[in-house]
């Protein structure tokens, strides 16, 4: 039997205005789709910014340990993972909200504290692209302000709130540009932000930061200003495939953004494993040191070539190429090395490279010489 697919356009009174005008998120090419178009069998992936170092071997043992019991739902408050982070962090446990990737949190902020057609969003440009696609989802007015040197200026961005803005999306360090705003920075911001705004500090780079300004936001919180802090088991703890995510608010906000989320959003198998990685801290520091070594490689690499480049506080390099990132993106992929193309970041002559292993690194060097005749 032969099957028929009629295809139809929508009825445009089906999707409302704020919809249509979206773009769907790029994401980083996995290997097995280059492998695929490109029949090459030595792949090299530098472009989603996950961890060379992967995940903690105890979490790979609670995986193990969980897997018989994948038939039963999760609890979504997530005890065995919000105990030790509260513990550790020394907040009480109704301080955290636990999410599908911290992307799920950004998401459900937004749905929670915008009121559709009425309240605002702020937020640099460029910076992580889901700020504003969760903003449009939830028909939020989306205030840009641009970056000054590749980072965030917060008396721009304070100074852009209006009596209609809900949230600030802070990304520190920021993604595309891995560049840090300061604690006396923050300070500074927060002087000025008034109370009837919620200021999300994005921290998923958190724990690759060396800078020793560190910002330090949980006496925001615990002093009970509306700020929420975002963080991640994606990047540093090597678990991006499980989606786990947590973010660190005063019970009031928590509070409210627990009655809309998902009830089983975060599975099982993932808060174990998780609890196990939060847990074996050697693990994270053998990562963050091998993404500082990894990143003294990469700078030493670009300086000799004469390439500019953003001095970064997370896990990639955002590099100056001098010409259209698209191209070079596809002349890499061609060498077997998949990077980041900057023009769907906003920065058009970029590329962001994700810091890898050693061999890594000089594999991606070898490809980009080629690249531009170096």
């Amino acid at each position: 039997m032969t099957m028929v697919v009629i295809q139809q356009e929508l009825p445009v009174s089906l999707v409302p205005e704020n919809i249509t005008r979206l773009t769907p998120y790029a994401a980083g090419k996995p290997i097995e789709e280059v492998q695929k178009e490109l029949g090459l069998a030595d792949i090299v992936k530098l472009a989603s910014n996950e961890s060379p170092l992967g995940p903690s071997p105890k979490a790979l043992e609670a995986i193990a340990s969980i897997a018989s019991k994948i038939a039963f739902y999760p609890d979504g408050l997530a005890p065995v993972l919000r105990a030790p982070i509260a513990a550790k962090l020394g907040v009480p446990e109704e301080y955290l909200i636990f999410g599908n990737g911290s992307d799920e949190i950004l998401h459900l902020i937004c749905e929670t504290f915008i009121t559709p057609g009425i309240s605002g969003t702020v937020q640099a440009d460029p910076s992580f692209a889901m700020y504003h696609i969760y903003a449009t989802l939830a028909d939020a007015k989306v205030t840009k302000v641009p970056l000054v040197n590749y980072t965030h200026d917060l008396e721009a961005i304070a100074g852009a709130v209006t009596a209609e803005t809900k949230i600030v999306f802070i990304a520190n360090p920021n993604n595309p540009t891995g560049t840090l705003v300061t604690q006396s920075e923050v300070d500074r911001y927060m002087a000025r932000i008034p109370d009837h705004v919620i200021t999300v500090f994005d921290e998923a780079y958190y724990d690759y930061v060396e800078h020793l300004e560190k910002p330090d936001l949980l006496p925001y919180v615990l002093a009970g200003r509306n700020v929420i802090i975002c963080r991640t088991f994606s990047k540093a703890y090597g678990l991006a495939a499980l989606r786990v995510g947590f973010a660190i608010a005063r019970p009031e906000i928590t509070d409210y953004l627990n009655r809309g989320r998902s009830p089983f959003n975060v599975n099982m198998v993932a808060q174990f494993a998780a609890a196990a990685a939060w847990a074996d801290t050697d693990h994270l520091k053998n990562a963050v040191a091998i993404n500082s070594a990894g990143k003294k490689q990469v700078y030493a690499a670009l300086n000799k070539r004469g390439i500019p480049y953003v001095p970064s506080e997370a896990n990639f390099v955002l590099i100056d190429v001098g010409r259209d990132s698209r191209e070079v993106f596809d002349a890499l992929l061609r060498q077997g090395v998949i990077v980041r193309a900057g023009a769907g970041l906003g920065l058009p002559q970029h590329i962001r490279v994700t810091i890898g292993k050693p061999e890594q690194n000089e594999r991606f060097f070898s490809a980009l010489d080629k690249v531009l005749d170096i």
